[in-house]
Protein backbone atom coordinates (compact mmCIF):
# COMPACT_ATOMS: atom_id res chain seq x y z
CA UNK A 1 0.00 0.00 0.00
CA UNK A 2 1.73 3.03 -0.73
CA UNK A 3 -1.10 5.55 -1.73
CA UNK A 4 -3.54 7.21 -0.01
CA UNK A 5 -7.11 8.48 -0.74
CA UNK A 6 -9.32 11.12 1.60
CA UNK A 7 -12.79 11.03 0.63
CA UNK A 8 -14.98 14.23 1.73
CA UNK A 9 -17.75 15.58 3.08
CA UNK A 10 -16.69 12.17 5.13
CA UNK A 11 -12.90 13.13 6.08
CA UNK A 12 -11.98 9.24 5.74
CA UNK A 13 -8.52 8.21 4.77
CA UNK A 14 -7.67 4.78 2.82
CA UNK A 15 -4.31 3.89 1.52
CA UNK A 16 -4.51 1.71 -1.13
CA UNK A 17 -2.16 0.52 -3.62
CA UNK A 18 -1.39 2.26 -6.95
CA UNK A 19 -3.56 1.93 -9.50
CA UNK A 20 -6.51 1.26 -7.62
CA UNK A 21 -9.64 2.72 -8.97
CA UNK A 22 -10.97 5.58 -6.61
CA UNK A 23 -14.41 3.86 -6.90
CA UNK A 24 -12.58 0.53 -5.37
CA UNK A 25 -10.63 2.83 -2.87
CA UNK A 26 -14.41 4.14 -1.63
CA UNK A 27 -15.84 0.96 -1.22
CA UNK A 28 -12.90 -0.24 0.76
CA UNK A 29 -13.19 2.92 3.18
CA UNK A 30 -17.09 1.94 3.65
CA UNK A 31 -18.11 5.04 1.39
CA UNK A 32 -20.74 4.80 -0.93
CA UNK A 33 -20.42 6.14 -4.64
CA UNK A 34 -23.26 5.94 -6.51
CA UNK A 35 -22.68 3.45 -10.16
CA UNK A 36 -25.16 1.61 -11.92
CA UNK A 37 -23.14 0.43 -14.86
CA UNK A 38 -20.53 -1.39 -12.23
CA UNK A 39 -17.82 0.44 -13.45
CA UNK A 40 -17.60 0.38 -16.74
CA UNK A 41 -17.84 4.12 -17.24
CA UNK A 42 -21.08 3.55 -19.15
CA UNK A 43 -23.47 5.70 -16.64
CA UNK A 44 -21.62 9.08 -15.62
CA UNK A 45 -23.23 8.30 -11.96
CA UNK A 46 -19.72 7.93 -10.12
CA UNK A 47 -18.10 11.45 -11.30
CA UNK A 48 -16.68 12.91 -8.30
CA UNK A 49 -14.55 16.10 -7.90
CA UNK A 50 -10.54 15.49 -7.46
CA UNK A 51 -9.03 18.63 -5.20
CA UNK A 52 -5.68 19.81 -7.06
CA UNK A 53 -2.67 18.62 -6.16
CA UNK A 54 -4.11 15.03 -5.90
CA UNK A 55 -2.04 12.21 -8.10
CA UNK A 56 -3.82 10.26 -10.73
CA UNK A 57 -2.76 8.57 -13.31
CA UNK A 58 -3.42 9.81 -16.67
CA UNK A 59 -6.79 10.00 -17.69
CA UNK A 60 -7.77 7.03 -20.34
CA UNK A 61 -9.40 7.97 -24.01
CA UNK A 62 -12.43 6.31 -22.72
CA UNK A 63 -12.89 8.55 -19.69
CA UNK A 64 -12.10 11.82 -21.39
CA UNK A 65 -14.86 11.34 -23.56
CA UNK A 66 -17.46 10.19 -21.55
CA UNK A 67 -16.46 13.59 -19.36
CA UNK A 68 -16.83 15.68 -22.74
CA UNK A 69 -14.27 18.34 -20.98
CA UNK A 70 -15.22 18.40 -17.39
CA UNK A 71 -11.52 16.67 -16.20
CA UNK A 72 -10.51 20.14 -17.11
CA UNK A 73 -12.50 21.20 -13.74
CA UNK A 74 -11.19 18.04 -11.74
CA UNK A 75 -13.90 16.29 -12.49
CA UNK A 76 -13.10 12.07 -13.06
CA UNK A 77 -14.83 8.87 -12.78
CA UNK A 78 -14.56 7.50 -9.68
CA UNK A 79 -14.99 3.77 -11.55
CA UNK A 80 -11.93 4.80 -14.21
CA UNK A 81 -9.72 7.29 -12.18
CA UNK A 82 -6.54 5.17 -10.91
CA UNK A 83 -4.60 6.36 -8.03
CA UNK A 84 -0.83 7.17 -8.21
CA UNK A 85 0.02 9.13 -4.97
CA UNK A 86 -2.09 11.39 -2.63
CA UNK A 87 -5.35 11.96 -3.78
CA UNK A 88 -8.12 13.91 -2.17
CA UNK A 89 -11.67 13.60 -3.44
CA UNK A 90 -14.89 15.56 -3.25
CA UNK A 91 -18.22 13.27 -3.60
CA UNK A 92 -21.38 15.30 -4.42
CA UNK A 93 -24.38 14.81 -2.71
CA UNK A 94 -26.10 11.97 -4.32
CA UNK A 95 -29.45 14.34 -6.39
CA UNK A 96 -31.97 12.82 -3.61
CA UNK A 97 -29.91 14.47 -0.66
CA UNK A 98 -29.28 17.41 -2.80
CA UNK A 99 -32.79 18.22 -3.47
CA UNK A 100 -34.01 17.85 0.33
CA UNK A 101 -30.63 20.46 1.20
CA UNK A 102 -31.82 22.92 -0.89
CA UNK A 103 -35.42 22.36 -0.20
CA UNK A 104 -34.21 22.84 3.68
CA UNK A 105 -32.17 25.82 2.71
CA UNK A 106 -34.94 27.78 1.34
CA UNK A 107 -37.23 26.97 4.12
CA UNK A 108 -34.15 28.74 6.61
CA UNK A 109 -33.76 31.49 4.43
CA UNK A 110 -38.09 32.04 4.46
CA UNK A 111 -38.30 31.43 8.13
CA UNK A 112 -35.15 33.97 8.51
CA UNK A 113 -37.47 36.55 6.09
CA UNK A 114 -40.28 36.57 8.56
CA UNK A 115 -37.93 37.89 11.77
Amino acid sequence: MDSEVTFWPEGKTVKVKRGTTLLDAARRANIPIRTRCGGKAACFMCKVSVRPDSELMPIADIERRKLSGLDDDQFRLSCQARVAGKVVVDIPLDPLRAAVARQLARQAEESDDLW
